[in-house]
């Protein structure tokens, strides 16, 4: 930077202030000063500048799985919210396994991320106390923390959409609906058959439930077992786009009265197009992450619990009879 200040004839001060965008340089000063940085070849040093500010401009975003629609979604909001505030964000998967999950917000940690935001894989986050405590602000979002930490945490009301979808379809005289879900040690699965089961009262049937890990074998299985009962289902609840693409494939075409948790890509130029029940995550990222700035920004008030809702949309697929 002396060098700098030297070829351009200015004041050191002067060269802070045009390489930080900060006020009070005459235009033809700036002008000289910028074209002595690029005839010098000079590049801002970031950890001096990190060592006076005590912050990296940086946020840590711990997701699921990056190559999700859902969480590309909610991704992409957040780091627009971050550029915004001139942060840079450092995103990773955790493949939903619980250890990865640890070793991911701890390497970020290392790094001295100013915040993070996480979609949890685990049910125990006591890890992240000394974070915290050390001042690290932390957003849970799509799922809540373990017991004992409460910190801010955005949620879709996964409860009501499931409860939205199988009404609609019990209004459409079905009375015999399966549901496919997740895992059932997962958060937004477990309150998706909630839902469900509670919208269907005594009418609800164990087995018409199938509560495994979305994969083409799972799927087939779990259909060609309910529609080999005496009663089988005459239309199908999905408890995520993941496992809406899976039933569609299993079912080849076959006509079945249908309704998806979550929205998807080209569903609605199937046929017919799919019903679904759709979540916002581009505003589910954007709402975390400025929860995280308030924070960032010296905002210490009691953590915050919103619930984002959800719409049902109606396309054909949910609205077939039985």
């Amino acid at each position: 930077m002396k060098d700098v200040a030297s070829a351009a004839g200015v004041a050191l001060k002067t060269v802070s202030r045009v390489v930080n965008g900060e006020p009070g340089v005459r235009p033809a000063t700036a002008d000289r000063v910028r074209a002595a940085i690029d005839r010098l070849g000079y590049s801002r040093n970031e950890s001096a500048r990190v060592l006076r500010r005590g912050r990296t401009s940086t946020v840590g975003l711990v997701i699921e799985d990056v190559a999700d629609p859902f969480y590309a979604g909610l991704g992409r909001a957040v780091e627009s919210v971050a550029a915004a505030h001139d942060c840079l964000l450092l995103s990773a998967s955790s493949s939903e396994d619980p250890a990865r999950e640890r070793e991911l917000v701890r390497a970020f940690c290392a790094r001295r991320v100013d915040g993070l935001i996480v979609v949890p894989a685990g049910a125990d986050h006591s890890y992240l106390r000394p974070e915290l405590d050390a001042g690290t602000p932390a957003v849970f979002v799509d799922r809540p923390p373990g017991p004992g930490l409460d910190v801010d945490t955005v949620l879709a009301d996964n409860a009501g959409g499931a409860a939205l979808a199988t009404r609609h379809l019990l209004a459409h005289g079905h009375r015999r609906i399966a549901f496919l879900g997740d895992q059932p040690t997962i958060f937004t699965a477990a309150r998706r058959l909630h839902g469900y089961r509670a919208a269907l009262g005594r009418l609800y049937d164990e087995r018409l439930v199938s509560m495994r890990a979305p994969t083409l074998d799972s799927v087939r299985e779990a259909l060609d077992r309910m529609l080999a009962l005496d009663r089988p289902p005459t239309a199908l609840f999905t408890g995520n786009g993941r496992l809406t693409v899976t039933a569609l494939r299993v079912l080849a075409g076959r006509p079945a009265a249908l309704v998806g948790f979550d929205d998807f890509e080209l569903a609605d130029l199937l046929r017919p197009a799919v019903t679904v029940v759709a979540q916002d995550p581009a505003r589910m990222g954007r709402v975390a992450a400025e929860l995280l700035f308030r924070r960032l920004s010296g905002d210490d008030g009691p953590a915050e619990h919103p619930v984002l809702p959800v719409a049902l949309v109606l396309r054909g697929s949910g609205e077939l009879p039985p």
